[in-house]
């Protein structure tokens, strides 16, 4: 599975990151974007920007995707 944020929507509220640090981290623009390990979905992001969702973390997205205030946060199946 993978997973992916619309900036367009990002409040930037930080819950995902609180929630995901692993999956999830806010640049200095103040958005959230995806990342796996060091690398971060900035370029391109939206949905050219999906990351894998690391094991043992998919419960964590979930959780980030439905609290988050913006719904930016969505999950794709493969």
């Amino acid at each position: 599975m993978k997973v992916w944020i619309d900036q367009d929507l990002c409040t930037g509220d930080g819950l995902c990151e609180e929630i995901s640090p692993a999956v999830f981290t806010l640049l200095d623009d103040g958005l959230a974007y995806v990342k796996e390990g060091d690398k971060v979905f900035n370029d391109p992001a939206g949905a050219e920007g999906l990351a894998n969702i690391p094991d043992g973390e998919l419960e964590g997205v979930i959780e980030s995707a439905e609290e988050c205030p913006g719904e930016c946060i969505f999950i794709e199946v493969e």
